[in-house]
């Protein structure tokens, strides 16, 4: 059976970036259609932010408590793993979406279930998991919203190897005895932290010189450290030449260049991520299957009056905080133009450009210890031609942190723009820095002057004491 409907608005996806632009849609009265071809929530709520962060919960926790005598000797033991595998079951809903679609259902968004293809300009063909057939139409905007996946190497072996990607690695059912992993990025780095900490013997192979390349050096530094002293096996300049699994059961043995071999129970590839956009009707509209979507600030995808993209398709920023902004984005400026509204004349907060893409993205990477970063790094400044400075500070030397933990070990840094004496990017690096973020990333989207900074007093005792330590390095050196 073929339906042929009309919405003003149709999205592709039902991730967290496309139940957002359907949210700014329906809030603005229009009617709106949501296509997904798996879980409403999509990969940040069942395999990616939700139970990676679940996973690493106690395992951060416990690092934090055995920092602090008097508490210390209570958690020297194993964590109870089987707990937290529940714990993480249930915080995924067990990979129901039972509770998305009940509040889509609440602000009047048509579920489409099945697999979205354009079939051109303003239109939508969804096949069913019946054989059904919807032929949707768009009068104002189709807005891809599909994500990306991971992507495995091309590596005599690999293929049939049953190698985990970041899906597998975050809805494991038990921790692997021992746990190979392939790639020094977030992925890699947090799960490191994460299955070191719930028992497996964790080896990490990095092909580069260091863990978080797009972070300041000293990041990964930091964080090599802590995995080494966890127990795990950290090998920097590592590059797998061939991956052994015979039948894809078993053991898995990975032949590095140079002739070692690394033996595991999983393997966990964790080396780029690629845009979800083959299969949905690219090619109908002109566009190349499979690839990345540019687009303006509007996130309206270049070259096109109706088709927008927001989320990781857009290779913007490839984070769920970052593509729900640009969702609030897409979702405002698609109202104001079906309301044939001048953007300009309705823009007093911003909201018609996704302007924070370009260089004031914030990211944190929860491992032990954690990584927190927004803006641009020393390197990226200065070969954007920036006149800067970097200003560093021990974090163990703030009295908040060393109220934190005992032998509180970390490292701050802001890049200072001194043209216009205001911060570029800021990095921190130690125990629960990630809560320091958000002030940091205020400096550097509202391009506060550091005159203004320096009376914006931190509380004592805690460690955004930090900011004043800066503040005080950057006028006296």
């Amino acid at each position: 059976m073929t339906q042929a409907v009309e919405y003003d608005v149709v999205v592709l996806g039902g991730g967290p970036v496309g139940e957002n632009v359907v949210d700014r849609t329906r809030a603005a009265g229009l009617s709106t259609a949501l296509v997904e071809s798996e879980l409403i929530g999509g990969e940040c709520s069942y395999w990616a932010c939700i139970p990676s962060k679940t996973l690493l919960r106690p395992v951060l926790a416990r690092a934090d408590a055995r920092r602090l005598p008097g508490l210390s000797a209570s958690v020297q033991g194993s964590l109870d793993t089987e707990s937290v595998l529940a714990r993480r079951d249930a915080m995924v809903s067990h990979w129901k979406d039972d509770g998305q679609v009940a509040w889509l259902d609440s602000i009047g968004v048509r579920i489409y279930r099945g697999q979205g293809k354009l079939h051109g300009p303003k239109s939508v063909v969804v096949e069913g998991p019946e054989r059904e057939r919807h032929c949707l139409t768009a009068r104002h905007a189709v807005v891809v919203c599909t994500g990306s996946r991971a992507v495995l190497p091309d590596i005599p072996g690999l293929l049939g190897a049953k190698a985990w990607t970041s899906r597998e690695a975050t809805s494991a059912r038990r921790a692997p005895g021992r746990l190979a992993i392939v790639g020094g990025g977030v992925v890699g780095t947090e799960m490191a932290t994460a299955w070191q900490g719930l028992g497996s013997q964790v080896t990490l192979l990095v092909r580069g010189g260091g863990l978080l390349p797009r972070m300041e050096p000293f990041v990964g530094e930091y964080i090599v450290e802590a995995l080494t002293e966890a127990g795990a096996d950290v090998r920097l300049s590592a590059s797998v030449a061939a991956v052994e699994r015979p039948g894809g059961t078993g053991p898995v043995t990975l032949v590095l260049e140079g002739g070692d071999r690394v033996e595991a129970d999983e393997v966990l590839f964790a080396t780029g991520r690629a845009p979800r956009t083959d299969g949905i009707g690219l090619e109908s509209v002109g566009l190349e299957p499979g690839s990345w979507l540019s687009v303006d600030d509007t996130c309206r995808v270049e070259g096109s009056d109706w088709l927008y993209a927001a989320g990781d398709v857009n290779r913007r920023a490839l984070l769920t905080h970052q593509g729900k902004y640009q969702a609030r984005i897409a979702g405002a400026v698609i109202a104001a133009r079906a309301q044939h509204v001048p953007l300009l004349e309705t823009d007093r907060w911003g909201a018609h450009s996704a302007t924070a893409d370009h260089a004031a993205v914030p990211q944190v990477v929860f491992s032990d210890p954690e990584a927190a970063a927004v803006g641009l790094s020393l390197a990226e400044a200065e070969k954007a031609g920036h006149r800067v400075r970097a200003v560093d500070y021990d974090l163990g030397a703030v009295s908040g942190a060393g109220l934190y933990a005992d032998g509180y070990r970390g490292r701050a840094r802001m890049v200072v723009d001194l043209d216009r004496e205001i911060l570029l990017g800021v990095t921190f690096v130690g125990p629960g820095v990630g809560e320091l973020l958000h002030s940091a990333t205020v400096a550097v989207v509202g391009e506060v002057p550091i005159e203004r900074l320096w009376h914006a007093v931190p509380a004592f005792p805690t460690t955004s004491e930090v900011w004043l330590r800066l503040l005080e390095s950057y006028r006296i050196d």
